[in-house]
C-alpha cells in the first residue's frame, strides 16, 4: 500500500459519502450534514410534540384547536430544525434551512384560505348543480326549485359586451404608449390610467348608472349600463398588462422590419403584436376574471330581476354575481333552498372564470410565434 493510499485510507469521511469514525459505523454528525430524513423526523416531531400539548389543553375545555396546534408545531419546527442544523452543520446552512422553513410555512399559510374557500365552495354548491339550475329562471320561484339560467346569460352577455367595449381602447392605448407615446400627453395618459387602476368598483357603477340617467331618466337599469361600468374597471388592467408585453419585444424586430421598407403600422400589426400575443392574451383574460366577479356595479347599473333577459338594452338584467347577493340577502322559506342556490351559483362563477382562463391559454398558445414558423 502507497502513502497516498495510507492517507486516504485513514482520512476521516473515506469509505463512505457521510464519513466513517473510527468505530466503522457512518455518522451524519461526523460528517458535518444532516441526513435527507432528519428534517422530515424533526418535523414529526414538533407536529407531535404542539399536538400533544393542544391536547391537554383542550381536556378543560373540549374543543381541539386543530389550526393552533398545526401552526404552534411549524413555528417549533422552524427552531427545532435550525437548532440542529446549527450544532452539526454550521451558521450559514442552519439559517439557510430557517429561510427555507419560513418561506414554506409562509407559502402553506397563504395556500391555506385558498383551499378552504374551494373546498367549501364545491361541497356546499354541488347541492343544487342539478340540469334544473342551468335550464331554469326564479320566475314565479318563492322556494325550492328554480336557477340561474337568467343570471347566467346576464354575466355572459354583459362581460362579453365589456370586452368588445374594453380590449379594442385598451390594446390601442397601449400600442400608443409603446410605439408613438412621447411627450406630456403620454405621460397625462398613463397617470389616468394609474388613477383608473384604483378606482372602486362602487364608483364606476355610479358613474355608468349617472351617465345613463342623463339620456334615460334617473331610475333606470340596463344590462349595457352593468357592461359600460365592467369595462370602466377593465381598460386599466387591459392597458397596463398589454403595455408591459409590448415593450418585452425585442427593438432589433422592429429595426429588421423598418429596414426592409415595411411602414411602421404593418410592424406593429405584422412583427410586434404576434410577438407578444401570447402574453396580451393572458393579461385580457386576467381582466375578464377581475370583473366577472363584480356585485356592486351591477347592482347598481344593471339591477337584478328574476327572468330572462337577452337584450343588452332593454330592461333589468341579473348576473351571478348579484345573484348570489341577492340568494344570500333575501332568504325565504325554506332558507335552506337560497343558500344551496347561492353556493352553487358561486361555483358556476369559479367554473366559468377557469374555463375562461382555460380557453386563453389555448389562445394564446395557438397564436405563439413558434406556429408561424
Amino acid at each position: 500500500m502507497t502513502a497516498t493510499e495510507t492517507a486516504q485510507t485513514s482520512a476521516p469521511g473515506s469509505g463512505t459519502p457521510g464519513g466513517t469514525p473510527k468505530g466503522g459505523i457512518p455518522s451524519a454528525l461526523t460528517a458535518g450534514h444532516l441526513k435527507p430524513r432528519t428534517p422530515w423526523l424533526i418535523l414529526v416531531g414538533s407536529l407531535a410534540l404542539s399536538a400533544i400539548v393542544f391536547g391537554v389543553l383542550a381536556t378543560g375545555t373540549g374543543e381541539y384547536n386543530w389550526a393552533g396546534a398545526l401552526i404552534v408545531g411549524l413555528i417549533v419546527y422552524a427552531f427545532a430544525v435550525w437548532l440542529f442544523s446549527y450544532l452539526v452543520e454550521g451558521r450559514r446552512r442552519a439559517t439557510d434551512r430557517l429561510v427555507t422553513a419560513i418561506v414554506t410555512g409562509a407559502f402553506l399559510l397563504a395556500m391555506a384560505p385558498l383551499i378552504s374557500v374551494a373546498y367549501t365552495v364545491v361541497s356546499l354548491g354541488l347541492n343544487r348543480f342539478d340540469l334544473e339550475f342551468f335550464t331554469s329562471s326564479m320566475r314565479n320561484v318563492t322556494g325550492e326549485g328554480g336557477g340561474a339560467l337568467h343570471a347566467i346569460v346576464g354575466t355572459l352577455l354583459m362581460t362579453g359586451a365589456a370586452a368588445i367595449i374594453s380590449i379594442p381602447i385598451g390594446l390601442m392605448t397601449s400600442i400608443y404608449l409603446v410605439e408613438y407615446g412621447r411627450g406630456k400627453l403620454a405621460r397625462g395618459i398613463t397617470f389616468l390610467v394609474d388613477v383608473m387602476t384604483g378606482i372602486p368598483s362602487i364608483v364606476a357603477g355610479l358613474f355608468a348608472y349617472a351617465l345613463f340617467a342623463l339620456f334615460f331618466g334617473p331610475g333606470i337599469r340596463l344590462g349595457i349600463a352593468g357592461a359600460v361600468a365592467l369595462s370602466i374597471l377593465m381598460i386599466p388592467v387591459v392597458v397596463r398588462s398589454s403595455e408591459e408585453m409590448l415593450r418585452l419585444v425585442p427593438n432589433e424586430l422592429r429595426e429588421a422590419s423598418y429596414a426592409l421598407g415595411v411602414p411602421k403600422w404593418l410592424t406593429i400589426v405584422k412583427v410586434v403584436l404576434p410577438t407578444s400575443i401570447a402574453g396580451i392574451v393572458t393579461g385580457i383574460m386576467l381582466s375578464i376574471a377581475r370583473v366577472i366577479g363584480e356585485t356592486a356595479p351591477l347592482l347598481i347599473a344593471a339591477g337584478f330581476t328574476q327572468s330572462m333577459n337577452y337584450n343588452l338594452f332593454e330592461g333589468r338584467m341579473q348576473s351571478l354575481p348579484v345573484y348570489v347577493y341577492t340568494q344570500y340577502a333575501n332568504q325565504g322559506n325554506p332558507a335552506s333552498a337560497y343558500l344551496d342556490r347561492a353556493w352553487a351559483a358561486a361555483l358556476t362563477l369559479i367554473l366559468i372564470v377557469m374555463l375562461l382562463n382555460l380557453a386563453g391559454r389555448l389562445i394564446a398558445k395557438f397564436f405563439a410565434p413558434k406556429f408561424g414558423r
